[in-house]
């Protein structure tokens, strides 16, 4: 169970985080839904829908990068943001090696996106 130092409420269609965004806060979705969107040319494409228990934000924390994608309320949504202390201590229990496994796979799935959303816009 993770620890959340606080929850924020979000409107249908507010923004949570935009892409290119500076932050490194992870959420865990305590009601509602949150798209996950990509822009590719001039739109986005939706990349999932999360749910309640779900967790987003986690590839700008791992690989200490701005945010890959953008996370948009889809009616009314209660997030909890994980306390940073607590996931610093977690990861720093982890060996060198296998934080840069985390960080690889992190940059690999923003690339994997990347790509996805762009064959999207193609078609």
């Amino acid at each position: 169970m993770f620890v959340i130092a606080s929850e924020e409420t979000y409107e249908d269609g507010q923004i949570i985080y935009d892409e290119g965004n500076h932050g490194d806060w992870i959420y865990e979705i305590i009601e509602g839904t949150v798209l996950i969107t990509k822009k590719s040319g001039s739109r986005y494409i939706t990349v999932t829908r999360l749910q309640s228990g779900d967790i987003f934000g986690e590839v700008s924390y791992l690989a200490d990068i701005p945010r890959v994608n953008r996370a948009q309320a889809s009616g009314k949504v209660v997030v909890g943001v994980i306390d940073r202390t607590y996931l610093d201590k977690e990861l720093n229990k982890l060996s060198g090696d296998f934080r840069r496994i985390l960080k690889t796979t992190a940059l690999r799935l923003k690339e994997m996106t990347r790509f996805a959303a762009s064959s999207l816009t193609k078609e």
